[in-house]
């Protein structure tokens, strides 16, 4: 299935991360944001010491940051650590992710208790990938934790986000990471597939080629 496929009339899939290989078996990871609120909206992505970082786009010292401000990919010498929050901060003090994972819980933003995801990428084997969720159990206040373990091969991927689709509330994405293609200028496809209204970053690397689209920049050009 191709990223457009999957993601077509889903006006709000949320943060997503995708994990892959190229069809020449080299790696391929990617990391979006989407936004209703002005909070939300007002944010870009920003590299910078094999960091990556959302940040304010216009800074509001008014502003509620403590869900939307962190450090999104992290590379290590051994592995590439991917987040939808500043638990990426623990999975780099944690060689294994079901630890790290186990320090965080879905994020306080009631109604919509956000999951929280994540992926990691072995550098010297991208094949070689884990991608985790923790979310809300819809009866209790729980924090269901899941983590699975892929081999990818060439041209597969998969994509794991923080809702099912868009609602009030946001219903929490809580199935398996669902298998797309590593097709060639992934980035710019992604970016595409991605709803136009809600977008605001995306972060894709392929390979040794990054890419950023940052929606509010280019509305100011």
């Amino acid at each position: 299935m191709k990223v457009s496929e999957y993601l077509k009339g889903n006006s709000y899939p949320g943060r997503t991360i995708v994990v892959g290989l190229t069809k020449e078996g080299k790696s391929l990871y990617a990391y979006a944001i989407m936004g209703r609120s002005p909070n939300s909206r007002n944010r870009v992505f920003d590299y910078q010491n094999n960091r990556l970082f959302t940040k304010q786009f216009k800074t509001d010292s008014l502003a509620d940051t403590h869900l939307t401000i962190y450090p999104a990919i992290i590379e290590l010498e051994d592995r590439i650590i991917i987040a939808n929050g500043d638990h990426s901060l623990d999975m780099e003090k944690e060689i294994s992710l079901e630890k790290a994972m186990s320090h965080s819980s879905y994020e306080d933003d009631e109604p919509n208790f956000t999951p929280r995801i994540s992926a990691t990428v072995d550098k010297k084997r991208p094949e070689n990938v884990q991608i985790a969720i923790n979310y809300k159990d819809e009866n209790s206040t729980s924090c269901i934790r899941k983590v699975w373990t892929k081999k990818l091969e060439k041209g597969q991927a998969f994509i794991i986000h923080t809702y099912l689709e868009n609602g009030k509330p946001l219903p929490p994405f809580t199935k398996d990471p669902v298998e797309i293609e590593a097709e060639d200028d992934f980035a710019q496809k992604l970016w595409s597939a991605l709803d136009k209204d809600n977008k605001i970053s995306l972060y894709c690397k392929e390979d040794n080629k990054q890419t950023i689209f940052n929606l509010r920049e280019e509305e100011t050009k």
